[in-house]
């Protein structure tokens, strides 16, 4: 059994291997199931391989060596499971009626833990502990780790992306020298091409990742679930530049699992929604966990037609009838981000719409600045990220003081946010503005979350949560933690630490924002931001110096 984790003590593991192959984006279509309080689906990833991997891998002793690798000389490793079903050359994706033969309708063969076993099955593979023994002793088989946790895997295959059709123009570039391994050189290839398309290329790159993820199967792999990952092999590759570039991961989530919360809302309705900060996301999808592991995503996520889901997408999705009583909901992001910064949240929320609200103020609010500051904003600049549609040089992103943006909230909460939350977004999105110049984010929805949500806000790419006890706070309240988690847009999502130890800089600087952002919504003189200064500076200190003199050690350490 792996070690058990004292979260006092210790950190989360990130057991992806991300130095030899990098997640470059994910398609998630998924199902909402209130009754049994899971979401089960299929995720499809495409990678990319690593820059940090051996270039050379003919004694394979350097391609398995990785962040996880350590975690096998010192536990005892489980068994190695091999998928139920039969190998086939050929499986299509099953369709939304046809998952639950996939999943319910199988043999459940789990552990207590709920990991697949089928250790019958395993001939040739006995356990995980060969693997890990072998990776030790020169095997030359290459091991994919991803970052998972308290989630039931049913299957693990290759997608064969060289039957989808017209996807013939992103194979003329392929260089193929191996005739034995063509075809799997030349699906990698497809793979390549398509993740590195040009930014202005978007949609077509997210119409052929959508065909890509429906393409049918072409062999199963081999498979093992431990405590915090999800440990993938094919038998035979050597190095992750072999390995398949597209897998497509059967599963489902445990009513248990640590990234969501099942509750009901403040009306007593059903809900869902993450709540990714205890353990990130590992226990909503098999993933890439560490913050240098950008990818973008899109997502399908159906559930019943009382429901409405939001989430952490670019785009306001609106609802598709697939069924009498079943609604999708499509969101998807252009701007690769951690997987951390993935959000969801279905529940039977209510939009909030202000009577006679101008509307210039609720869609896309556009000025000229003064000369001296014009200089200074919109001046020609060259973003030194990775490619993708960036909207610091989009002009017309660029005269957006007030992006687009939504409140949800419980039905009995409705009147309480018109009159105290309405109001304040627009004022503290335009201070956020002319602080900081262009919203890195399109648009923005604002959701009360459940009664037990234990912080008073959390930001996420395009949608923030917050706590109904800042509607009880009046409009300094309010008003603050809006302004704190709208800096978090530029300040720990647009630009993050490169690891969990250096989240502080984030929370400093969106505290410190805060301040600033409220004043200039609130419009006060000079001397009215400097006494706000102070006395918030004071009673920050004194809480600080309670906590530091009132909690244990362990406590005091920042993770």
């Amino acid at each position: 059994m792996e070690s058990q984790l004292d979260p006092m003590k210790d950190d989360l593991p990130l057991m992806a291997n991300t130095n030899y192959m990098l997640v470059r984006h994910y398609v998630l279509d998924l199902d909402v199931d209130f009754k049994s309080k899971v979401i089960e689906g299929i995720i499809v990833l495409f990678f990319e391989t690593g820059s940090q991997y051996p270039k050379t891998s003919s004694s394979g002793k350097e391609c398995c060596q990785s962040q996880s690798d350590k975690t096998c000389k010192v536990k005892a490793c489980e068994p190695c499971y091999m998928p139920m079903t039969t190998v086939s050359a050929c499986s299509p994706k099953p369709k939304y009626n046809d998952f639950a033969v996939c999943g319910k309708g199988e043999e459940d063969t789990s552990d207590k833990n709920g990991n697949h076993s089928n250790e019958a099955q395993a001939s040739g593979i006995s356990s995980s502990k060969d693997i890990c023994e072998i990776q030790n002793h020169g095997n030359k088989d290459f091991l994919l780790v991803l970052d998972c946790c308290d989630l039931s895997v049913l299957k693990v295959e290759e997608v064969d992306v060289a039957a989808v059709s017209g996807i013939e123009k992103f194979t003329r570039s392929a260089k193929l020298t191996d005739v034995s391994k063509e075809l799997e050189n030349l699906r990698n290839q497809i793979v390549h091409e398509l993740v590195t398309l040009p930014a202005d290329r978007w949609m077509e790159q997210l119409y052929y990742f959508t065909r890509c993820s429906q393409a049918p199967g072409c062999g199963e792999l081999l498979f093992t679930t431990g405590t915090w990952s999800l440990e993938i092999r094919k038998a035979g590759v050597q190095a992750p530049t072999d390995f398949p570039h597209a897998i497509r991961i059967w599963y489902k989530t445990k009513p248990e699992g640590r990234s969501i919360t099942w509750t009901t809302d403040q009306s007593g309705r059903p809900c869902v929604y993450t709540m990714g900060s205890p353990i990130n996301n590992r226990a909503l999808f098999p993933c890439q966990e560490p913050p240098v592991a950008l990818s973008t995503w899109q997502a399908s996520i159906r559930t019943a037609a009382d429901f409405v889901v939001l989430m952490s997408g670019e785009n306001s999705a609106e609802p598709v009838q697939l069924q009498e009583g079943i609604l999708s909901w499509y969101y998807y992001v252009t701007m690769p981000m951690p997987a951390s910064t993935f959000t969801i949240a279905v529940g039977c929320w209510q939009e909030v719409k202000q009577q006679g609200f101008p509307a210039a103020i609720q869609t896309n609010t556009k000025f000229s600045l003064p000369s001296s500051q014009a200089d200074f904003r919109w001046h020609e600049e060259i973003c030194g990220h990775v490619e993708y549609p960036c909207r610091f040089q989009d002009p017309a992103a660029r005269l957006q003081a007030v992006i687009p943006y939504r409140v949800f909230t419980p039905r009995c909460l409705m009147e309480c946010c018109e009159e105290h939350l309405l109001q304040l977004i627009p004022q503290c999105l335009s201070a956020a503005y002319t602080t900081l110049g262009t919203h890195p984010f399109s648009r923005l929805d604002v959701l009360i979350v459940p009664s037990n949500f234990s912080s008073l806000g959390m930001a996420s790419p395009h949608i923030i949560f917050l706590s109904q006890s800042v509607l009880s706070g009046g409009s300094q309240l309010c008003g603050t933690r809006l302004c704190h988690e709208i800096a978090h847009a530029w300040f720990g999502l647009a630009i993050g630490a490169r690891d969990w130890t250096e989240e502080w800089l984030s929370e400093g600087f969106a505290t410190f924002l805060e301040d600033i952002f409220w004043a200039r919504a609130q419009q006060l003189s000079h001397d009215e931001v400097k006494g706000q200064q102070e006395l918030k500076a004071l009673l920050r200190w004194h809480r600080l110096r309670d906590e530091v003199q009132n909690s244990e050690e362990e406590l005091q350490v920042l993770r």
